[in-house]
């Protein structure tokens, strides 16, 4: 994308550089297949509006990064994985209809 003219960096983590570059909304809608080849390619799009970062499109292979944070020890895994059960919760009932209550709402 080089020929768009658009400013291209490398940001530095723990030890990572990923291309990064910086495209408009205007020149992402007008150059969609462009970003998506650049991000196959392992870059980062961020899509800013007006100078202001709104988005990123990164490649699906990039996205474990927490694993790969772990791994390097920068940060720690959950001390307990399991995802809270909601059956010792009470259920709610209704009295009535959705649209009774909310027909008592505007009244």
């Amino acid at each position: 994308m080089a020929h768009l003219g658009l400013p291209m960096y490398k940001l530095r983590g723990p030890g990572m550089y990923i291309k990064n570059m910086e495209v408009a909304i205007s020149k992402f809608r007008a150059h969609l297949s462009d970003c998506i080849d650049k991000v196959r390619s392992g870059d980062e799009v961020v899509i800013t509006d007006r100078g202001t970062p709104v988005a990123r499109l990164v490649p699906v292979d990039s996205a474990p990064v927490l694993e790969e944070l772990v791994r390097r020890g920068i940060v720690s895994p959950p001390v307990n994985t399991a995802r809270p059960a909601a059956r010792t919760a009470a259920r709610a009932h209704a009295i009535g209809s959705v649209s009774d209550l909310v027909g008592d709402q505007r009244r």
